[in-house]
């Protein structure tokens, strides 16, 4: 029995011999690459989940099976969340406006209370005593001071101002704090 080798020239035989030289290449590489450790790499396919359902087009480019988006903000402040106002006067109030013939001198009891249950503040005071019949805008005298509160608490303190003059006559005054700047420690 003879045996035939498949050598010939034609379009058939070289075609054959070319598949399989490109095939036994092609195995030989992905053998090498797979023993070097650097197998190719397949793309990773995310299936969504079957519950979901297919979205839809309309006229609005939302689905119609998804429920409309919203962007409103449903944030709210905690109780314990504080507000910080630079401005004090709201903190502060006055009691005792008064002036003494004897000494010369205005006094104003101020109270400072700080609503903050956390933060210490420091506030730049200034009380005057203005000129009240007529009230034109005119001040007798000035006191400022810094004083400092600590959280929840309440300071109290008397503002003072000594006139320089040896005798003073009837005259129509009032108290007004006209500035409590107020600083966070």
């Amino acid at each position: 029995m003879k045996h035939h080798a498949c050598t010939g020239t034609g379009a058939r035989g070289g075609t054959r011999r070319g598949i399989r030289v490109a095939v036994a290449a092609g195995l030989t590489l992905a053998t090498a690459a797979t023993v070097g450790g650097c197998a190719f790499a397949r793309p990773r396919v995310v299936v969504p989940p079957s519950y979901y359902p297919t979205p839809t087009s309309t006229s609005t480019g939302y689905s119609t099976d998804y429920p409309t988006p919203s962007y409103e903000p449903t944030y709210s402040p905690s109780p314990t969340q504080e507000t910080y106002d630079p401005d004090g006067r709201a903190d502060v109030s006055g009691s005792n406006c008064d002036f003494s013939n004897s000494l010369r001198q205005f006094t104003y009891t101020v109270s400072i209370t700080n609503p903050s249950s956390t933060d210490t503040y420091s506030y730049d005071m200034a009380v005057n005593w203005m000129k009240a019949k007529p009230a034109d805008g005119k001040a007798y005298g000035l006191h400022e001071r810094s004083i400092t509160v600590g959280p929840g608490a309440t300071e109290t303190y008397t503002a003072k101002y000594t006139v320089n003059q040896s005798s003073i006559g009837q005259f129509w005054y009032t108290c007004q704090i006209t500035r409590a700047q107020k600083t966070r420690m």
